[in-house]
């Protein structure tokens, strides 16, 4: 993580399935984070989260929809930045569509970075990671 922090060239994280546990830290540190519809990205399983808080795995499903681990949630939320469709249907031709509109972001993005020197690659990234979440004091 502190070597992808450090960077000076652009980091585009994608997220196919499950991003989770350590994993999950690093890829919130590209200076955008794509993912699929369907995946879910948390530092953490639901299980674990159950596990922890309430001594009681059998609250997986209550533990996933507190943590906002979907796709909507953590856009909503500015942990990603674009959700990617997948379309439904034969599994083949799925795979294609969503690697030709992952291609068409990938490009689009890589052109926006383009004008940005590396100094400011770098210092988008940190600010973006030093503004995830939202903190409210109780």
């Amino acid at each position: 993580m502190l070597k992808l922090a450090t960077l000076t060239v652009p980091v585009i994280a994608v997220i196919i399935g499950e991003g989770s546990s350590g994993g999950a830290l690093a890829l919130g540190i590209g200076n955008r984070v794509l993912m699929l519809e369907n995946a879910i990205y948390s530092i953490l399983s639901p299980e674990g989260y159950a596990s922890i808080l309430w001594k009681d795995p059998s609250r997986t499903k209550e533990a996933a929809e507190k943590m906002k681990l979907t796709a909507k949630d953590l856009y909503e939320l500015k942990i990603i930045d674009k959700i990617i469709k997948e379309p439904k249907g034969d599994e083949e031709e799925s795979f294609l569509k969503i690697a030709k509109s992952l291609k068409k972001e990938i490009e689009k993005i890589t052109h926006e970075l383009r004008s940005m020197t590396p100094e400011e690659i770098n210092q988008e990234r940190y600010q973006k990671f030093r503004n995830m979440g939202e903190y409210k004091l109780i």
